[in-house]
């Protein structure tokens, strides 16, 4: 592939596929099907051999801030099925180390490091830097709590993740390093942001034309990690 990137146009066709209501499937389960099959970054994911649609999420947010670069060490915090660690390991090659969590067993794959752990195990940060060599440049998390169907349930499940995630991100990251984490929009999330503006230079929401349009899911971007004695006088600046 001459562009190891990507791009993200010329996905929205005409495709329509209707499913037919079969013995025991509920309409929930109808109607998620058909937006599969319908569904035209589902399609393109099978095409290009990539494992999951999320990899064009990652692809479009890398266009726009160039975020994925030779010679960085990446942690992928809820890999599976390792779609975003495929696309890190596609632009990086062998020039960087990649390393996916999950509490899932991941299939291998070239140019990743796969293990099954709870990110939140007391261990994890150790053995993350350990298997990098170093600290991180760059945390990713598309990691998304069970829902209930309950949107306010939802929604605060998935900023408590993103907000512990983020905790454990200042732990293993470079200063200068970057942090990506699904959140949904809600109300919240600004609470994350103000943690996220003491700790690094630049804090941005971000939703790229791959997440699908009637979901609430964006993607919050926290660039140049200040470290611990920057985030300290950041937040002595605030007070």
């Amino acid at each position: 592939m001459s562009d190891r990137r990507g791009g993200t146009g010329g996905l929205r066709g005409d495709l329509k596929q209707r499913v037919k209501t079969g013995r025991g499937r509920t309409l929930s389960q109808k109607r998620w099907l058909e937006r599969q099959l319908n569904d035209p970054y589902v399609a393109r994911a099978k095409r290009e051999g990539y494992r999951s649609r999320a990899a064009f999420k990652l692809l479009e947010i890398d266009e726009r801030f160039k975020l994925l670069k030779p010679g960085q060490r990446i942690v992928d915090l809820g890999a599976a099925p390792g779609g975003w660690s495929q696309v890190a390991a596609r632009i990086l090659g062998e020039s960087g180390r990649i390393v996916g969590i999950d509490l899932l067993e991941i299939e291998p794959m070239p140019g990743a490091t796969f293990i099954t752990l709870d990110f939140l195990d007391p261990s994890a940060p150790e053995r993350l830097t350990e298997l990098l060599g170093g600290r991180a440049d760059l945390v990713l998390s598309d990691m998304a709590a069970n829902t209930t169907g309950h949107k306010k349930t939802d929604h605060l499940r998935i900023i408590g993740l993103a907000e512990t995630a983020a905790v454990f991100a200042r732990e293993i990251l470079a200063p200068g390093g970057a942090y990506l984490a699904k959140v949904f929009q809600g109300g919240t999330e600004g609470d994350l942001l103000t943690e996220l503006k003491r700790d690094f230079a630049t804090v941005r929401h971000v939703k790229p034309q791959a997440s699908r349009a009637d979901s609430s899911e964006l993607y919050v971007l926290a660039t140049g990690f200040r470290g611990e004695a920057g985030a300290k006088d950041a937040a002595d600046e605030q007070d």
